[in-house]
């Protein structure tokens, strides 16, 4: 089986909605926040069937099944493969499960939770080192020969375990952390190999987690410092320039919010009319290092 990864695209920036459930929105306030969100383009909504402690997938499903129109206009991306030892769940431990059981039966859910009839893209969610790649890709290749799932991904995947998997069948993204804070995929050849696969990454936390907002440890001040100036120079906030960062790379990525705020959805899409200067660029990246390059 082969996949044309060229025709598989989702939007430019995609909602990750990891915090629905801490929004405390009503059924018809999220309708109405998927509504604003397509307005500005934002098609694709990033899910997994752990967020919310098992609840997340279920309250953006409550919306969709409130106005089914919307589904058409969107893509769903889900994630599964972490047991989560939890109130909802409780497993003696917290652990990895990629067995054929486990991950069509949490497709099954996440259909249910989300009213829809199939997923545009499934993640495996975290490396499971019990991982059988041969036996994980039947149960790809089962799921979509019956319409449950259009695409496969991984998410925190290094360069061996994607490659090993995607040998056995095709995967479309490894969704990976990337921030002025946090750059280890810049290193650890997983862009790289986005680069030479023609896949584009998802890109998660490209905010660190609102650490550049508030951080108080040398680096975040760093870094805070430079993008401040620099935001100030493009006429922009210091959300759109880090989300213009990540954008800059050439593998393309996908950036995924983490805001149920409209104005930061806003804040987000406005990264896409930013062409960042190369010194600007290497300027945080000195800032987040603490050093020169090499």
């Amino acid at each position: 089986m082969t996949i044309d990864a060229n025709r598989f695209e989702l939007s430019p920036i995609v909602a990750g909605l990891w915090r629905i459930t801490e929004w405390k929105l009503g059924v018809q306030e999220r309708v109405r926040w998927i509504e604003q969100a397509l307005a500005l383009g934002i098609t694709t909504f990033d899910h997994a069937d752990i967020y919310g402690d098992y609840r997340a997938e279920g309250l953006f499903g409550e919306a969709l099944q409130a106005s089914p129109d919307l589904r058409r206009r969107m893509q769903l991306v889900t994630k599964c493969g972490i047991r989560l030892r939890s109130a909802q769940k409780p497993y003696r431990i917290t652990y990895y499960d990629t067995g054929a059981a486990y991950v069509s039966a949490q497709v099954e859910q996440s259909l249910r939770n989300l009213h829809t009839e199939q997923l545009d893209l499934v993640l495996v969610h975290r490396p499971d080192y019990l991982m059988d790649a041969a036996a994980l890709a039947e149960t790809f290749t089962q799921l979509t020969r019956e319409g449950k799932v259009a695409h496969w991904g991984v998410s925190n995947h290094s360069t061996s375990q994607f490659a090993l998997l995607n040998q056995h069948h095709p995967l479309v993204t490894n969704q990976v952390e990337l921030s002025p804070l946090q750059m280890h995929a810049l290193d650890d050849g997983t862009l790289d190999q986005a680069q030479q696969l023609g896949l584009r990454p998802m890109i998660w936390s490209p905010l660190a987690g609102g650490r550049l907002f508030t951080g108080e440890d040398e680096p975040a001040t760093r870094v805070r410092a430079e993008m401040s100036a620099i935001a100030a120079r493009y006429g922009i906030s210091l959300t759109t320039l880090a989300f213009a960062w990540v954008l800059r790379h050439p593998s393309r990525p996908y950036p995924i919010t983490g805001t149920g705020r409209i104005d930061g959805l806003r804040d987000a899409v406005a990264a896409l009319n930013v062409q960042l200067d190369v010194e600007d660029w290497y300027a945080i990246w000195t800032a987040s290092k603490g050093h020169s390059v090499p």
